[in-house]
């Protein structure tokens, strides 16, 4: 500590044979001045009592409005909290170091001197327990209104009053040793090491306690949210210490590490405004081509019918025995019931829509051929059969069909 800091100390250097000798002085001192100035004594006591009703009543009516108060806790519920922690002696020494401060009564420096002692060490403490009491309470705050309540966060929130007590003393304690002229170097560096050595040991522990911090203050998902990780779909139960439990889709509960769990991408499903859902329709390829142009908007229709806002549908791709269509319609509820019960009506709706319009799905086909001895290809049925196949379908579809295999990028033939 530099030598000016030691200069501006708030009391001389103590040594143990000067305790005796300097407690009479100040005590001769002081009557001495109740001697000469007891009238302007008696009025700064007065006001200095006048301070501390004042700041007794305000502590009431911080006390009073939590008492009436139920439900969760919000910002002003936290400070009025923080008002109510306000202790006694610090409401005495404030009163009495604002009155000595005015300098009313001509106070002497050893006993200015005492006032500032007792006002350094009594504030700092203080400030640290509205410090916790704000802390705190604003993680509670975030706690009750994002429903992250429960077992979990109530171990949480010990452990998190633990660390958050201990920082808060630990730096005013330090702070009032400074203003009283200690030399705090050594004490800070100790801290600093053990601190460190804590931290590498119990490294995952508080990587997951502040990813658990993390997840109360950004509020990627509440409890109650269906959220996606990775693999896992399930609904968050709860969300603790170190890890967030979530039940999945198949029953089981799984628990995910809270780092873990920040590292990857997060879908949150409940906080969505609508479900998208995309089917994919395969047309024969023998459907004539005016079917296929108005296609689209009979799908737009069927989809109307139901209720449900159409997106886009439309011409996708050709494949092996069919012409694709992808039809897109968006739900508009967010609850996967909903979301399944629109898609069974669409699917139902459509289905019956194309068999009144006589219009056919594709399924895969396949015609296996048979090598003959002298290098030729054997029919896979007589020819008899074959006879019967042609004479019993229509010439249209056989030629839209041929034109299909010989062109396939003019499938209309």
């Amino acid at each position: 500590m530099s030598t000016a800091n030691k200069s501006a100390a708030i009391l001389p250097p103590i040594k143990v044979q000067d305790v005796d000798q300097q407690l009479r002085g100040l005590f001769g001192t002081t009557i001495q001045w109740f001697g000469t100035h007891w009238l302007q004594i008696l009025i700064a006591i007065g006001v200095a009592s006048v301070l501390v009703i004042a700041f007794h009543f305000i502590r009431r009516t911080a006390r009073n409005y939590c008492t009436k108060r139920s439900g969760p806790a919000n910002w002003l519920a936290v400070l009025a909290r923080t008002v109510e922690k306000t202790g006694n002696i610090f409401m005495v020494v404030a009163a009495v170091k604002i009155v000595s401060a005015a300098n009313f009564a001509a106070t002497p420096a050893e006993v200015a001197a005492t006032i500032n002692f007792l006002w350094t060490l009594v504030a700092w403490f203080q400030v640290a327990i509205w410090a916790r009491e704000l802390i705190l309470g604003g993680i509670e705050n975030r706690t009750h209104g994002a429903h992250y309540s429960g077992e979990a966060i109530s171990s949480a929130m010990g452990i998190i009053r633990l660390l958050v007590s201990f920082a808060v003393f630990a730096i005013a304690f330090i702070v009032v040793l400074d203003n009283l002229g200690v030399n705090v170097t050594g004490l800070v560096a100790g801290l600093g090491v053990g601190g460190i050595a804590i931290g590498l040991a119990a490294q995952g522990i508080f990587a997951d306690l502040f990813a658990a911090l993390a997840i109360i203050f950004d509020r990627p998902f509440r409890r109650g949210d269906t959220i996606a990780y990775d693999t896992t779909t399930g609904e968050v139960e709860s969300i603790g210490l170190k890890s967030t439990r979530i039940r999945a889709a198949t029953g089981e509960e799984r628990i995910i590490a809270n780092k873990q769990l920040l590292e990857k991408e997060i879908q949150n499903i409940t906080q969505r405004n609508y479900r998208r859902c995309v089917f994919t329709l395969g047309l024969v390829q023998w459907t004539p081509v005016e079917t296929l142009k108005r296609f689209p908007a009979m799908l737009k229709e069927v989809v109307e019918s139901c209720d449900q806002k159409f997106v886009r549908a439309g011409f996708m791709k050709f494949g092996d025995s069919s012409y694709d269509f992808d039809l897109e319609f968006d739900s508009e509820h967010a609850g996967f019931k909903e979301f399944f019960d629109a898609r069974h009506l669409v699917g139902v709706a459509i289905i019956e829509r194309m068999n009144a319009e006589g219009i056919s799905l594709a399924y895969p086909t396949q015609t296996g051929f048979t090598a003959a001895p002298e290098g030729g290809l054997i029919l896979p049925y007589s020819d008899a059969l074959a006879t019967a196949i042609t004479a019993s379908t229509p010439a249209a579809h056989l030629t839209t069909d041929q034109s299909a295999l010989s062109s396939p990028d003019e499938p209309e033939g």
